[in-house]
């Protein structure tokens, strides 16, 4: 998708920080539309369907973390939350309710601009994992058709839950997944669940899918926060 066919919501209620963001799109040739309020994000997302959506977590009328709820009910284009606030509790609640990425204020243009293009690859790369049977990255392949997952051309054999974490990483590729969101996914549950199981299947997948788990090339620990699968170098 190139750059000029993308539309980006900014829902921010800080005049200069809006207008600095719009006029910087602007320049890279983005269309953009803006609203300082959640109630109105909400309708303009639903009527607009644009392509990435920037979230101010400070709005005047609803918490931030309300927002993201609404937009997920209906729509999965990237989230990146723009915001004030630096606390791991405010991080790890935007990315539970479903944000791709956050961004604290202050912070450089060339910063966003550049998370934006990344939320547009990790979308487009998404859709294409759902239509593609096979996925290969340097030495690793998997056969999505017959859920088999080879190393070096060798099968490599996963347990199921080993198979759906390797899934949920890759076709989330890019996406830090916190514990609860891979709770939720692969066991049906979340708010607490058990982590230190998580830990321990993450371990044994890295053992059967990373030449060195001291050096991961695919799955990455984001620290208090979760795992991602590794963007292309």
């Amino acid at each position: 998708m190139m750059e000029n066919e993308v539309t980006v919501l900014i829902i921010e209620d800080d005049k200069y920080i809006s207008n600095f963001i719009c006029m910087s799109l602007k320049q890279e040739g983005y269309h953009y539309i803006k609203t300082d309020t959640g109630r109105e994000a909400i309708s303009l997302c639903y009527a607009n369907n644009p392509d990435v959506i920037i979230l101010d977590l400070g709005l005047p009328d609803m918490n931030g973390i309300q927002v993201i709820e609404h937009i997920r009910c209906h729509s999965d284009k990237p989230i990146i939350v723009v915001s004030a606030r630096q606390e791991e509790g405010e991080k790890i609640k935007a990315l539970d309710m479903g944000a791709d990425d956050y961004v604290v204020k202050p912070f450089y243009m060339g910063e966003l601009l550049a998370r934006i293009r990344v939320a547009m690859r990790k979308s487009e790369k998404s859709a294409s994992v759902e239509m593609t049977q096979t996925f290969q990255r340097d030495y690793l392949k998997i056969d999505f058709s017959k859920r088999l997952v080879y190393i070096d051309e060798k099968e490599v054999h996963l347990t199921p839950i080993e198979y759906k974490l390797l899934a949920l990483l890759v076709t989330n590729r890019g996406k830090v997944l916190t514990h609860n969101q891979i709770l939720s996914k692969i066991w049906g549950y979340g708010g607490g669940g058990d982590a230190n199981s998580l830990r321990v299947f993450m371990a044994t997948l890295r053992r059967k899918i990373e030449k060195d788990t001291t050096n991961p090339r695919f799955i990455i620990t984001e620290v208090g926060v979760g795992y991602r699968f590794a963007e292309k170098d």
